[in-house]
């Protein structure tokens, strides 16, 4: 044995040595025969394979590759075949396999896969799928994949059922969990009929198959790609479903249970809960996989075996992901999936869920927080706080300072300001662990706040100076994306929440604002803020929390250098005074040849969300005339004191409501009471006759004591 393998070894180095100065082609074509026997015997090691790339070179394969003369009495792919072996070989070598010239060779490689295969064109496939897997596992290679077309040809070639299509199956999961979103950009139609395929194969499966199935689906079901849009998604959807209704409402074991699970997770990502149909069978369907899941995660989590949690992480985390879903349609009253005694079923059952979950977070280690799986149960724990503020109170207000801490330390540590949409069950291209866990805390703390233990805490723990710093940071991420109207970003939205966090801390906690200089460093954030986002009409909710937080702080802060009529402070309660003052106007009432006051149609679409906010506002503007002198002075400039008396007196008093007239109320009172010149303008436009007719009592006495003030001598 070891004699006919030194053999090898020599006639191989002779053929190598022929190869590197052939005599003649036919000699040159004999030695290349007898080293692709070898290397296709698997007889090389990786030392001789770089030997023979050394003795080649990429331009003699190339040449064999486009060769349309075969030797006498050889078939016709006879050279392809031989130059495909070569590359094979070579792309054994990393260093090779990511070549230019090998890349270059893709389209080639993409045209043998869709030629129909002889059954002595199979080794071929083989070399081709070899050089492919091998181009995959490059820095370069996945992209060069996507744009030569190999999505494509591997969906084709799967589908044609031919040889070695479970090598293309296996490759398009490969590609997808490097690049979804370009590969479903650029070959949607194609994906869709393998994930067409692959659902069919699903539902008609009766045996192991069906579990395998559930391990590859998720690659092809696409967060990029909504699979609802179109009929041939909906019907790959409606097989899933009933696939899954009959795998879970089996007797399966742990193994088989598992992947389901994460199918089902990899489904409510993509499409939340539009794949389940409405009915007793979709809702006794979705009932169960919340129930599967909060089961799951009890299991793992009550008492953990920190080897048996570990290999149970990534079902844990899809768990999460079923749990979140059943959050959202307890809570969901339009068109509910649920009946109400099920939601009510399952809030209980999830309670025990998320006790469990805050079991396992109060063991976690400072060593482990940089696991994904801690991030994930922070996340899925910040969907139940967010909602569901009654249970749980006391476990929630003990874990609040590991949960502060968490926050802080992803923060410190640098965090990106968008984390993917959903828990780590789909990696994404070049998506980092995400680090932005205060994003999924803040609604939860914005209850929290709201009640003195909680809030207690949170204060304790440093959270205000950790908001603070987070505001800023959001900040800056909006005002360098584009000022263009867009969705509602999660920026955006962390900002208004942190805003509706600090709103609970002036009014509940006005010692804290005062003597914590974190509020002082927040109001100047707010005071360049809110100039700069009033103009951007589609940032008006967010103009809103900034204005009206502000003003509330600007009430407790008076006594600061920022608010002495400084040019930053002049510009922010202007811009305070746009966004109450664009927020009415008078149009035509169709019942009667009168105006009527109504909200303005820039602010109609957002009003559910800033009504509120905009009442706030004008209570704190109007506490804050008589602590800042200059501030009539900035409404008159405004013209916002000839806005609502012109105002006022235009509409008909029936179009305005009780709580409208209080607001205008207090703050032209405190105008007229702050200044001489305010209450002129007032008078002026008939201010006695309408404050009469909006029964406005206070700003009524404060005219007539001015105007009685005036007549008598030297009552100026």
């Amino acid at each position: 044995m070891a004699s006919d393998s030194g053999d090898g070894l020599a006639t191989l180095k002779r053929c190598l040595s022929v190869l590197r100065d052939p005599s003649n082609d036919s000699e040159q074509f004999a030695a290349l025969l007898l080293v692709t026997k070898a290397v296709r015997a698997g007889e090389v090691d990786a030392k001789t394979r770089r030997q023979i790339f050394d003795a080649i070179g990429f331009t003699f394969p190339t040449r064999l590759l486009i060769s349309q003369q075969p030797p006498a009495d050889c078939p016709p792919h006879t050279f392809r075949a031989l130059g495909l072996t070569l590359l094979a070989c070579f792309c054994t070598d990393p260093q090779l396999a990511g070549h230019s010239q090998i890349l270059n060779k893709i389209l080639t490689f993409n045209d043998i896969l869709l030629s129909p295969c002889d059954p002595d064109c199979t080794s071929m496939v083989d070399d081709v799928y070899q050089c492919l897997s091998a181009i995959l596992a490059t820095a370069r290679g996945p992209r060069a994949l996507v744009t030569k077309g190999t999505v494509s040809a591997l969906c084709q070639a799967y589908l044609s059922g031919g040889h070695g299509s479970e090598r293309a199956l296996t490759l398009l999961v490969g590609l997808l969990a490097i690049a979804e979103a370009k590969c479903w950009h650029r070959d949607a139609p194609q994906l869709l009929a393998v994930l067409s395929k692959l659902s069919s194969d699903f539902l008609k499966a009766e045996d192991m198959t069906k579990f395998e199935l559930c391990e590859v689906l998720p690659r092809f079901i696409p967060l990029s790609h909504p699979l609802t849009e179109n009929s041939q998604g909906s019907e790959c959807l409606c097989r899933l479903y009933k696939g899954l209704a009959d795998v879970l409402g089996s007797k399966l074991s742990q193994a088989q249970r598992d992947p389901a699970l994460k199918l089902a997770a990899s489904l409510v990502q993509a499409c939340g809960a539009e794949w389940i149909p409405a009915g007793r069978a979709g809702s006794k369907f979705l009932a169960l996989l919340v129930n599967l899941a909060c089961v799951e995660v009890r299991l793992s989590l009550e008492e953990p075996d920190p080897l048996e949690v570990e290999g149970k992480k990534e079902v844990v985390t899809a768990c999460y992901v079923l749990m979140e879903m059943g959050i959202q349609e307890c809570l969901r009253e339009e068109n509910p999936l649920l009946e109400n005694v099920q939601k009510m079923q399952l809030m209980r059952i999830m309670e025990e869920a998320f006790g469990a979950v805050i079991f396992y977070l109060r063991q976690v280690k400072q060593e482990e927080l940089q696991d994904p799986f801690i991030f994930a149960s922070v996340r899925v724990l910040g969907a139940w706080m967010a909602e569901e503020t009654s249970s749980l109170k006391q476990e929630i207000c003990e874990l609040l300072p590991f949960l502060v801490d968490y926050a802080r330390k992803l923060f410190k540590e640098g965090s990106p300001a968008e984390s993917p949409p959903q828990a780590e069950l789909v990696s994404t291209e070049g998506s980092a662990l995400p680090r932005d866990a205060l994003r999924f805390l803040l609604p939860g703390f914005c209850h929290l706040t709201a009640e003195d233990k909680p809030r207690d805490i949170l204060i304790a723990e440093g959270a205000p100076a950790l908001l603070c710093e987070y505001f800023l940071q959001q900040w800056e991420v909006l005002t360098s994306e584009p000022t263009a109207p867009a969705p509602l970003t999660s920026t955006e939205m962390s900002l208004q929440t942190v805003c509706g966090i600090f709103l609970n801390l002036v009014v509940t906690a006005p010692d804290l604002v005062r003597r914590d200089k974190t509020f002082s460093s927040l109001m100047d954030v707010l005071l360049k803020s809110l100039p700069l986002l009033l103009p951007q009409k589609h940032h008006l909710v967010l103009a809103a929390n900034v204005a009206t937080l502000g003003l509330m702080m600007a009430r407790i802060l008076a006594g600061s250098a920022a608010l002495q009529g400084t040019q930053r402070a002049k510009e922010f309660f202007g811009a305070a005074i746009g966004f109450l003052c664009q927020a009415h106007v008078a149009q035509a009432d169709p019942s009667s040849d009168r105006l009527a006051l109504a909200v303005s149609p820039a602010y109609t679409s957002a009003w559910d969300d800033i009504a509120e906010l905009w009442f706030l506002g004008m209570q704190a503007w109007a506490g804050c005339v008589p602590l800042l002198p200059w501030l009539p002075h900035t409404a008159l400039g405004a013209r916002w004191v000839q806005g609502m008396a012109q105002l006022l007196s235009q509409v008909t008093p029936a179009s305005v409501d009780c709580e409208l007239v209080t607001a205008f109320q207090a703050v032209l009172v405190e105008l007229a009471r702050a200044s001489q010149q305010c209450r002129e303008v007032i008078l002026s436009r008939q201010g006695m006759e309408w404050a009469n007719l909006y029964g406005m009592a206070a700003l009524e006495q404060c005219l007539a004591e001015q105007r009685g003030a005036s007549s008598t001598p030297g009552g100026k």
